[in-house]
């Protein structure tokens, strides 16, 4: 037995919650995962798994068990890096999620830049707003806008990103255009709601030296970011979103920035990542180039 791929399967069981998904994401056949884990619990002499019908979770020792072979795959990858030429090369699948527009808009735009440097990353990226699990869903980095929460993971800031308040132009001829903090009592928003814990978001802007919340009465309420500025662009109202999502709309014309002197907070774009994948080559010298794209003049993250 292979104790090390033993090792490497079973996490990835505790991780995915089950064999059939473990097997597929190591693209093993299923017969043989079975047979590697019936090995490694005979050899450790203890059960490491309960298996039920709908999922699969850690025993006690299993969990114990868990934490270890993170630590010790985590710390075998890096001293393969010390002591091959894959420090140079780093090679293997880089599995990043992200928000579609930095993904559509900013990154995958940018990525033959990255492939080119290092050929031997296979990188699979998901694009989406929801909220992503990585330990379970096998996801090495992701990256995110606004406050890192999970205190589990290890953030990496990015860039500060300017936003704009934005209305197109069908929705200020009916309801004019603001001047003024005052004249937003005549107009109305495009609420974005949060699918991950609900939170309802209103306008934002500096008054007088302190923050200020808008809740101006709703045109519409939506739960994703591209959603929201199709919101607006069909004249729903008002909206907040980073400078980079709305070039080409405002390149277009069919979204116009207003209140431009009434300042609007700026928002985190950071890089996640669990505590045992900072050692990752893998995944240091992608947060390494997601830190020199962002600083790229042009990407619409800094104006």
């Amino acid at each position: 037995m292979d104790r090390f791929n033993a090792m490497r399967v079973f996490t990835r069981i505790v991780e995915l919650r089950g064999f059939a998904k473990a097997a597929d994401s190591l693209q093993l056949p299923r017969a043989s995962v079975t047979v590697l884990i019936k090995q490694l619990e005979a050899h450790l002499g203890v059960q490491l798994l309960q298996r039920t019908t709908r999922q699969v979770s850690p025993t006690l020792d299993g969990a114990a068990y868990y934490q270890r072979c993170v630590q010790l795959l985590s710390d075998l990858e890096e001293t393969e890096a010390v002591f091959s030429t894959s420090r140079q090369s780093p090679r293997g699948t880089l599995s990043v999620d992200m928000p579609s527009g930095i993904g559509r808009l900013i990154v995958i735009p940018a990525l033959p830049d990255f492939t080119a440097r290092y050929p031997q990353i296979e990188l699979e990226i998901g694009l989406n707003d929801r909220p992503v699990d990585l330990i379970r869903e096998g996801v090495d980095c992701v990256l995110r806008g606004g406050l890192a929460l999970d205190e589990s993971l290890v953030a990496r800031p990015l860039a500060m990103m300017d936003q704009l308040t934005l209305a197109s132009p069908c929705y200020l001829q009916r309801r004019g255009v603001p001047t003024s903090f005052e004249d937003l009592a005549n107009h109305q928003m495009v609420e974005y709601v949060s699918s991950a814990s609900g939170k309802r978001f209103g306008l934002e802007f500096e008054v007088g030296g302190e923050w200020q919340t808008v809740n101006l009465p709703k045109g519409l309420a939506v739960n994703s970011s591209d959603g929201y500025f199709a919101a607006c662009e069909a004249g729903f109202g008002l909206i907040q979103a980073p400078h980079y999502h709305a070039m080409r709309q405002l390149a277009a014309g069919t979204l116009v920035e207003v209140l431009p002197r009434l300042a609007v907070p700026k928002m985190a774009l950071s890089a996640l990542y669990p505590p045992h994948r900072q050692l990752s080559l893998r995944v240091r010298v992608f947060v390494d180039w997601l830190v020199e794209l962002c600083a790229t003049p042009g990407t619409g993250l800094r104006r």
